[in-house]
């Protein structure tokens, strides 16, 4: 599975507005409930914040993967909201986050969401989130992910 399934286009936000936790999820979910309306918006907030409430999601200074089963679906589809600016995530280290990997995924997924955690990780440990960072489109960011299968 390609991180690139899992992320639509159109769910990668370069450019974050929010600066916490909480607004950060809401505007992720947003994104996720504009491409698939019939996702219902406070079912997700709700599968996400209880997930982070069991343990903060930061895996790596300055980067979090909130995750939680959804039963909306029966993929994995995820969002990513980058912020150059950082976000205060309430993490141990109190460092702030720069990549938001939220992944939502339906109870038959949930073998692949592992599989997607697994991707992400590589893509971190490639050192690929610098150029992500760097990125100055969407575009650029899809086809860094479209390499991590």
């Amino acid at each position: 599975m390609l991180l690139s399934d899992v992320f639509d286009k159109r769910l990668i936000l370069p450019d974050l507005k929010s600066s916490t936790k909480e607004a950060v999820f809401a505007e992720l979910i947003e994104a996720i409930a504009a491409v698939h309306p019939e996702f219902d918006r406070k079912e997700m907030f709700s599968v996400i914040q209880e997930r982070e409430n069991k343990m903060n999601t930061e895996i790596v200074p300055g980067v979090a993967i909130p995750h939680g089963c959804y039963r909306g679906t029966n993929k994995v589809i995820g969002a990513i909201g980058i912020s150059k600016a950082g976000v205060n995530y309430d993490a141990l280290r109190r460092e702030q986050i720069h990549f938001v990997f939220l992944i939502l995924m339906g109870e038959a997924s949930r073998e692949k969401h592992l599989n997607v955690l697994n991707r992400i990780l590589s893509l971190i440990n490639s050192g690929a989130l610098a150029s992500i960072g760097n990125a100055e489109s969407t575009q650029e960011v899809y086809d860094i992910l479209f390499r991590f299968r």
